[in-house]
């Protein structure tokens, strides 16, 4: 089996130390690699929370992207932890993926078109003209910064089945399905202030895109549990 190191090395690129970097940079062809966790389905590559030993170093190697031209390459990994608690590379794909890199606050996404950015934004935000009060930005570019992390932490804990009917896309469709889910905001967002914090097991569950519009067929949404009692009753 190919080591990561042996990988990274066969398509030119290094780093500064093989124990703890989580990305890789070969200057010749002017490409940045990153690993991609498979839990990360927003494509979340940089984390600014995170605080290891090789920070510094992904930040560098992101900001030759940004001002000097590298283009982004990922591959994926699947994550697995050793028996004292501590992230491990389980196994990942011997295999390079052109990403765009996209910018939200301060933690870094990888991107397969710049259209993916749209479809989410769409996905959690359906009243794009509505404001935080005090603040400057529109609440849809708010609310999509802070889902993001909230998004993975929801799927993690309920997984991708919808929350209402049950439909899974990765057992219905196949590899092509993996991972796909709506992310559902309980709390509407009219009534999210500026120092709001969602909470991705209480204010967020997934559902697929088939009850999330039926959800907002109406304004105010119907609450999930609505939605569930009108699908038992026209099931039976």
């Amino acid at each position: 089996m190919t080591s990561r190191k042996q990988f990274i090395e066969s398509v030119g690129a290094n780093c500064k130390n093989w124990n703890w970097s989580w990305s890789f940079v070969n200057h010749d062809q002017k490409f940045v690699i990153f690993g991609l966790w498979d839990i990360n389905t927003d494509g979340l590559i940089f984390d600014n929370d995170w605080k290891g030993p090789g920070r510094k170093q992904s930040l560098e190697h992101i900001k030759l992207i940004e001002h000097h031209g590298y283009k982004l390459k990922i591959f994926n990994m699947k994550l697995g932890k050793t028996k004292d608690g501590r992230v491990k590379i389980k196994s990942f794909d011997e295999k390079l993926e052109d990403k765009s890199l996209v910018r939200i606050q301060d933690d870094y996404f990888a991107f397969s078109r710049q259209s993916n950015f749209d479809i989410r934004l769409a996905e959690e935000v359906t009243n794009p003209q509505k404001y935080i009060e005090g603040a400057t930005k529109k609440i849809s570019i708010n609310a999509y910064e802070r889902s993001l992390k909230a998004r993975t932490a929801c799927i993690e804990y309920y997984g991708c089945n919808c929350y209402i009917c049950g439909f899974n896309f990765h057992k219905t469709y196949g590899d092509i399905g993996e991972g796909f889910i709506h992310v559902h905001h309980e709390k509407p967002l009219g009534e999210i202030q500026q120092q709001y914090e969602v909470d991705a097991i209480n204010d967020l569950k997934p559902i697929c895109p088939n009850c999330h519009a039926m959800i907002h067929r109406i304004s105010p949404a119907l609450p999930i549990s609505e939605l569930k009692k009108r699908l038992t009753k026209t099931s039976n």
